[in-house]
């Protein structure tokens, strides 16, 4: 069953019926359904499609290993003997006849950066096929895709060799929470809204994570199965997937996100814990993270100037790889002896504080789908994002789970996942808005999203102007 991803199908399809073949890039990390987007896209509104995939690295695979690979499946889609291509010059013209004029094509390259990894001359051959060749197909859709954002970026978006080349960039986010928990079937609706949010704060909304989650058992024994195990899934999946994605520089890059686990950091902080100079090695390092989904850049705008911060941090914002280095990497070496054995994962030090904050970086993730909840469906949003000003000499440190600006408006957000959320938060977001009043003249809202039992007094005290369950953008009522 397939589900979501209509925004991507609908963009997909406005491709068609144009008078030469149209070029995609699709990129997004690893698990996140790209490959099965394309298979959806071409079953719904294609007539053939053909995809090849590239080897997946491993020692001993060369260029000749690829390019062999890839005519063994140009062979088998055209029904004949494989015939060898001594470069991908000839390798892509063999792709390029078995592409029909008549019918509607989807072709596509799957892990690209594996295909060409090997090849520097790869993106060139590529694109002078795409020149010469296959670009004159009138009904040919050929979508370059790949969990490696960083080798599509430096080869395909940003090289001048593509520049006005590639009709569509499609960047593929996790599911939403609502397609999240209809990825679970109708079991999904006996399942209590902290159970989901639970689940889901580890996985977030990636779907092969989901597919693992057995709706019949509860979220603790699945979270315990899922992760806690030697040969379970997400236990080995971090050291897998951070490999693939990022080849030579996952060491480094693996060093910068270990330093973004306890909290957001700025590039210069985390130059200083490196004990070197900020330099174009962090920056960059920073880049292919963020390519990559495993971090995000913070920016957002200034309260004070209404422009952009001066001072950019960067946070963790995937949450299975946040939860892995928080919950299983400390504890990988029991896990893998079989040392490590509780009978509930409350037993776990500092575990209901651990999902607090697992469930603060899911809402940041689908902050889009906040704005029909808190009124702002119509305004023209200028930032969203978290918002951190220390004390100093320009007055009261402030600290905002998420702060939305608008022209003429700032609006509070606070995140709270507690079994028991107490009127004191009145209190503690009251002192936020205070702060910022002094810093701007926009008016100031409040809003509170949440998980768990709320006071009757909060609602009733009337200080927030948005109350929001997180139940609601699970699609519940």
């Amino acid at each position: 069953m397939f589900i979501g991803r209509e925004d991507e199908l609908n963009a997909l399809d406005a491709l068609w019926g144009r008078d030469s073949g149209v070029l995609v890039t699709c990129r997004g990390r690893r698990r996140i359904g790209k490959s099965t987007l394309i298979e959806e896209f071409a079953a719904r509104t294609s007539d053939r499609f053909i995809a090849i995939e590239g080897l997946p690295p491993r020692k001993g695979v060369s260029d000749a290993d690829q390019r062999r690979h890839f005519c063994e499946m140009v062979a088998e889609y055209a029904g004949r003997d494989y015939i060898p291509a001594a470069t991908w010059s000839i390798a892509f013209a063999q792709l390029n006849e078995i592409i029909p004029n008549d019918a509607r094509t989807v072709v596509l390259l799957d892990e690209i950066s594996w295909l060409g990894g090997h090849c520097p001359d790869f993106p060139g051959y590529l694109k002078a096929a795409w020149d010469k060749r296959l670009r004159k197909h009138p009904n040919l859709i050929m979508v370059l895709c790949g969990s490696v954002s960083t080798w599509i970026a430096e080869n395909i978006l940003d090289s001048t060799g593509f520049v006005g080349r590639d009709s569509l960039d499609l960047e593929i986010k996790e599911l939403s929470l609502s397609d999240s928990a209809k990825m679970l079937g109708p079991s999904a609706e006996r399942l209590s809204s902290g159970e989901l949010l639970d689940m889901f704060s580890i996985t977030g909304g990636v779907p092969k994570y989901i597919e693992e989650i057995k709706p019949q058992i509860s979220a603790d024994e699945n979270i315990r199965r899922m992760c806690f195990l030697p040969r379970s899934l997400l236990f080995r999946e971090f050291d897998d997937v951070f490999s693939a994605v990022l080849g030579r520089r996952a060491e480094s890059r693996g060093r910068i996100l270990r330093m973004l686990a306890d909290g957001p950091k700025s590039a210069s902080e985390l130059a200083a814990r490196e004990g070197t100079a900020q330099n174009g090695a962090i920056s960059q390092a920073l880049k292919d993270l963020c390519l990559a989904g495993f971090a995000v850049r913070e920016s957002g705008l200034n309260p004070e100037t209404g422009k952009p911060l001066r001072l950019e941090r960067y946070r963790i914002c995937d949450n299975y790889a946040r939860f892995y280095l928080h919950a299983i990497e400390p504890r990988k070496t029991a896990i893998e002896n079989g040392l490590f054995r509780f009978s509930s994962l409350e037993q776990l030090p500092g575990w209901d504080a651990l999902l607090g904050l697992q469930f603060e970086n899911l809402i940041l993730s689908h902050i889009p789908d906040l704005f029909s909840y808190l009124g702002l469906d119509n305004s023209l949003v200028l930032s969203a994002s978290p918002f951190v000003r220390k004390a100093g000499a320009g007055g009261r440190g402030v600290q905002v789970d998420l702060l939305i600006q608008t022209r003429r408006s700032l609006m509070v957000v606070e995140i709270k996942r507690r079994r028991e959320i107490e009127p004191c938060i009145v209190d503690e977001v009251l002192e936020k808005a205070k702060t910022l009043r002094k810093m701007t003249d926009a008016s100031i809202r409040t809003a509170l999203v949440y998980d768990g039992h709320l006071a009757k007094s909060i609602p009733a005290d009337g200080f927030f102007d948005f109350i929001l369950p997180a139940s609601k953008l699970l699609g519940r009522d």
